[in-house]
């Protein structure tokens, strides 16, 4: 069973439904939903739809996707909406949600493509928002270390107290060199090195971005992707080779 975000970010590109159009959507696979039964939901905070001028109720695609899992968690689960609530919450913060009713949401997996951590890949489209309880039972980073790695800006709190995607990658990568003896302090060399990598970015970047043709600022954010890659895989190549393991 998919679970769909809340799409407000892409509402403007779309066609919106009325209620009437987001009915006959649903009642194919649930014939007793009614407009009372969308009313509800909407009062219960479950979905979001905008408001036109004159307060008709405008639904996105994602809205009536969000409504159809709402509904087949009632039906196919018997979920109360206080489950579903807290099941759309951790949907909505980038978690995997819980299981089964009662359990507890949990913080996406952090994996490695080519030797660089991927947290974001399990949660696609979604800015991920941890506690910092959560964060910790995720990483295994304990309260010092993570204390540690803030004190010394490697991880830092976002907007609203939540911990992001960054933090989930760092503190996991952190967790596990610190399983060597290698401790946060010693980490600060990345930070520098990072650093450094991307004021050169900025150096090529910054050109494109001033240039006034449309889509410079797509490119630009293209060309900075491209140089990054490049440089984490020119820097795992060096460390590699210092290490011997290359050819040389």
């Amino acid at each position: 069973m998919s679970a769909v975000p809340r799409g407000a970010g892409v509402r403007k590109q779309q066609r919106l439904l009325s209620i009437g159009e987001v009915l006959a959507e649903l009642q194919p696979d649930f014939a007793d939903v009614t407009h009372s039964k969308l009313r509800f939901l909407e009062d219960q905070g479950l979905v979001e739809p905008e408001r036109t001028p004159s307060g008709y109720r405008k639904f996105s695609p994602q809205d009536v996707e969000r409504l159809r899992l709402v509904l087949a968690l009632q039906r196919d689960r018997y979920m109360p909406l206080r489950v579903i609530r807290e099941y759309l919450d951790a949907v909505d913060r980038g978690l995997q949600p819980p299981e089964v009713p009662g359990g507890a949401p949990r913080a996406p997996r952090v994996v490695s493509s080519n030797g660089v951590p991927e947290a974001g890949r399990y949660a696609p489209g979604r800015e991920l928002r941890l506690t910092r309880d959560e964060l910790i039972e995720a990483t295994g980073a304990g309260t010092d270390l993570l204390s540690a790695l803030e004190s010394f800006g490697l991880v830092s709190v976002g907007p609203g107290g939540w911990y992001g995607t960054d933090a989930l990658e760092v503190a996991t990568v952190a967790a596990e060199l610190s399983g060597f003896g290698i401790e946060a302090r010693h980490l600060r060399a990345f930070r520098t090195a990072a650093e450094r990598e991307v004021s050169l970015v900025e150096q090529v970047v910054s050109p494109l971005r001033r240039q006034r043709q449309a889509g410079a600022e797509a490119r630009a954010a293209e060309t900075a992707r491209e140089i990054s890659a490049l440089c984490v895989r020119l820097h795992a190549t060096l460390v590699r080779q210092a290490l011997g393991g290359g050819a040389g």
